[in-house]
């Protein structure tokens, strides 16, 4: 992986750490496309990637990262494979516990260009789904 993903990934994971909505918008691409567990089509776009994670930014109870994990994946747009990096991380959402590991695909200029999100277990899936969904009808997004 190169040291210019590298330092995106470290700083995308300070920004959330500290909840640093700005300091999130300046790791993504003006085209990100967001893949999210509950829900089929992905987000597109930095304005509403932005959006959604000033929900999320919002919702998690005692988010943090667990752990961090580099390589290279498959890009859901052409297939090509893209340096990566995961981050593994724990947070409550509604009373639930959440684990889950966020993948940062990366382009040339070392900006996310794609973001998928994975949690668990089933019953965090739904709390996480029904307060996703609140807090973007609230922001008028959904």
């Amino acid at each position: 992986m190169r040291e210019l993903d590298q330092q995106t990934a470290e700083r995308f994971r300070a920004a959330v750490e500290k909840r640093d909505l700005s300091a999130v918008e300046d790791v993504f691409t003006e085209d990100v496309r967001f893949y999210s567990p509950v829900k089929f089509t992905p987000f597109e776009g930095r304005p509403m990637v932005l959006g959604l994670f000033g929900v999320l930014l919002r919702i998690f109870e005692d988010f943090r990262y667990v752990g961090h994990f580099e390589g290279t994946a498959e890009t859901s747009a052409d297939g090509t494979q893209a340096p990566s990096a995961i981050l593994a991380f724990r947070a409550t959402v509604d009373g639930k516990q959440i684990h889950g590991i966020d993948l940062l695909q990366f382009d040339g200029t070392g900006r996310v260009k794609e973001f998928t999100v994975m949690v668990r277990p089933q019953s965090a899936v739904q709390a996480l789904g029904q307060a996703v969904l609140a807090g973007l009808q609230a922001e008028g997004l959904a």
